[in-house]
């Protein structure tokens, strides 16, 4: 597959999502690049904003298999990896499978539930794997999760640990529609009764697991120039000698940034990496690695603001 079938798949796509999903074009399209970059998406905003819908249409679209959690306080691992249970018929023990062996997980408000059950995922989102009585269970190929949570000011949250959050790829930001999509939401859903679902409003597959894989491969043929891995390399250490910000990122968000800019070149029909990619990226992949120094939450400022100020700094190449 060549970068502009890559492209027109995507466009495709977009194309389904947008038969259910009003607005969110720009989460939609940091999806793509993390489903072709291979990592994991946290999609954080007030209840009511489709963040549930998005993904499940998501899915819906890429005709994949899906699993979903809802992730309550008294949620524990074992509900999420499943376990060995014995069978008195065979005398053995058989593991049953957890909703995490599946290809698109859906962790629902994956904030409400305590850091121990959190944790529960953090060997399937780093090695694709789960560890279960000592033995290992490979996850899909291209297995993703698709996070999502409810601002920290809600009731009812757990903060997400550091190990956590860096396993995301991207945390985005769903913010309420603007009036006019609101109108359109509201016009579209209005009139019918119960819960909207992505079968019902047309949302068909228009991509199989042959095609997203040569969607990666072209992705890993993506150039990225050494000028553009010095830049990001430069950006990220920057977030560790700045004085606003007390932990910066790790190396992980530099290798991170790095596949995810060859994922949007690739979407744009691009076989090598401008670095407008790594500009247009560094807010979604840095925002939630970041930690504010003391002075600077005084201050009242805002993460979303120094990166786009050491995207600014950092002299791009030419």
């Amino acid at each position: 597959m060549t970068v502009a079938e890559v492209a027109a798949l995507a466009e495709a796509i977009r194309g389904e999502l947008g038969k259910a999903v009003v607005g969110l074009d720009g989460t939609v399209d940091h999806l793509l690049v993390a489903l072709l970059a291979g990592g994991h998406v946290l999609l954080e905003g007030p209840p009511g904003t489709a963040k549930t819908f998005l993904a499940q249409c998501f899915s819906a679209a890429l005709g994949r298999d899906f699993g979903r959690i809802q992730f309550t306080p008294d949620l524990m691992p074992a509900d999420i990896l499943g376990s060995n249970l014995f069978n008195f018929q065979t005398s053995q023990f058989t593991l049953t499978r957890g909703p995490v062996f599946c290809e698109l997980l859906l962790a629902d408000e994956i904030n409400r539930t305590p850091p121990k059950t959190q944790a529960a995922l953090l060997e399937a989102m780093q090695e694709g794997r789960v560890t279960l009585d000592g033995q290992t269970h490979v996850l899909p190929e291209r297995f993703m999760v698709v996070a999502t949570q409810n601002p920290i000011e809600s009731q009812g949250v757990y903060p997400l640990p550091e190990a956590q959050l860096d396993r995301f790829l991207f945390k985005l930001l769903v913010p309420y529609p603007s009036a006019a999509e609101e109108t359109k939401i509201v016009a579209r859903f209005g009139q019918r009764s119960g819960p909207p679902r992505a079968a019902d409003l047309g949302v068909t597959a228009v991509a199989d697991r042959a095609a997203l894989a040569a969607a990666a491969a072209a992705v890993r043929g993506v150039t990225l120039a050494d000028s553009v891995t010095d830049y990001v390399v430069r950006l990220v250490r920057a977030t560790r000698t700045s004085a606003d910000i007390a932990v910066g990122a790790s190396p992980r968000a530099a290798v991170l940034l790095a596949g995810a800019a060859r994922a949007r070149a690739a979407l744009a029909g691009r076989a090598y990496v401008l670095p407008d990619d790594v500009k247009a990226l560094a807010t979604a992949v840095l925002r939630h690695r970041l930690l504010l120094s003391p002075a600077a939450e005084i201050e009242g400022k805002e993460i979303e603001v120094l990166v786009d100020d050491l995207v600014q700094q950092t002299e791009a190449p030419r």
